[in-house]
């Protein structure tokens, strides 16, 4: 490994202490977030987005405790009794502050190890740097991974690597897809050049196979996040974002992801196997900002798969490809046009927590 690369980590580093990414898919302890309260990112829009975490938790919470993080006792109150309220049925509430509630970016990823008891887990704190200094309040949200240790009581490990969880989409089994767009921008990791990347990659997550998209989708302000774009639902499969408008301004890089994924093997050297997910019609905010609207931004929790969706006839159709995906697990659309006027949909709210 780059001598350069292996600044990031101390030795052993997580992949020599035989440490792997589980895929998303993988049987949860729990799924984390952080109730919205942020006024800069609701707006008027604030109540209509609690209902709709009220929703994902309900989902949730049918098969796994929902960890929901809650700036003070007021809040505390308020969000247990909607939970409640709406028969919520594992729901645990923690104390925790936070500016915003992007916890995929900013939260802790947990690698394991073994099986069964004898199985452990490291949380893994990488840099956030609110998506490459965008937002200099929301940096403070990088302290959440450290004040985090004391709820779950994994063992929290420091890495000098800026790192969003949206913008990395694993399958467990080392391989891992990521876009050009995010990575190597220059506003993350300035100083390290792609193969360096990849080795904080590999030497983190045991991801021994990157694969790199190019763009990600029109108004996503993280640089374009591969959640929005392309999925993993099976260790050989994944689902990715197609646009058939050729006016759109998705069209262009959803098909050069297509063609790309097209030359794509896996960590065993198959080719990947591609389901295309249609892309639902531009989503704009009220002052006609584009909207980064994708039905990719779903969560796969234990036995369910919450899928954002937008009042639109396809909808039904992006529905209809996921439960083929997902035989055995619930697929639930949640409407997330206020939801994604915080520019995010469900995967980038939620963090998996693996058992």
């Amino acid at each position: 490994m780059p001598e350069r690369a292996a600044l990031g980590f101390r030795r052993p580093t997580p992949r020599e202490e035989g440490y792997r990414w589980p895929a998303e898919w993988e049987r949860h302890e729990g799924t984390w977030l952080a109730w919205p309260h942020d006024p800069e990112t609701w707006g008027q829009v604030l109540d209509e987005v609690e209902d709709a975490f009220t929703l994902f938790a309900w989902a949730l919470g049918r098969r796994e405790t929902v960890h929901v993080l809650v700036t003070d006792a007021a809040m505390e109150r308020r969000v247990a009794s909607r939970l409640e309220a709406a028969g919520v049925r594992r729901a645990a509430l923690h104390r925790v502050t936070t500016v915003d509630s992007w916890i995929r970016d900013y939260g802790p990823i947990v690698v394991a190890k073994g099986r069964g008891r004898t199985r452990e887990r490291l949380a893994l704190d990488f840099t956030f740097n609110a998506w490459g200094g965008k937002y200099p309040t929301l940096e403070k949200d990088d302290t959440v991974p450290r004040r985090l240790q004391r709820v779950h009581g994994l063992p929290t490990r420091k890495v000098g690597f800026v790192l969003e969880g949206g913008s990395i989409e694993g399958n467990g089994r080392g391989t891992l897809l990521t876009t050009e767009q995010c990575l190597l921008d220059p506003n993350r990791n300035p100083r390290l050049v792609r193969a360096e990347i990849e080795a904080h990659l590999r030497e983190g997550l045991g991801a021994h196979h990157v694969l790199w998209l190019g763009e990600g989708i029109a108004g996503d302000d993280t640089d374009g996040h591969v959640d929005d774009v392309t999925r993993f639902v099976n260790p050989t499969t994944v689902v990715t974002a197609v646009e058939e408008d050729p006016r759109d301004e998705n069209f262009a890089p959803l098909r050069d992801g297509l063609r790309r994924l097209r030359a794509m093997a896996d960590q065993d050297g198959r080719p990947l196997e591609i389901v295309r997910l249609p892309m639902p019609p531009a989503v704009f905010a009220p002052g006609g900002k584009r909207l980064p609207a994708s039905y990719a931004n779903f969560y796969v929790g234990n036995g369910v798969v919450v899928v954002p969706t937008f009042g639109h006839a396809r909808d039904a159709q992006a529905l209809r490809i996921l439960r083929r995906c997902f035989p055995g697990r619930d697929v639930v659309g949640i409407r997330c046009e206020q939801v994604v006027e915080g520019l995010g949909a469900l995967h980038c709210l939620s963090h998996q927590h693996p058992a």
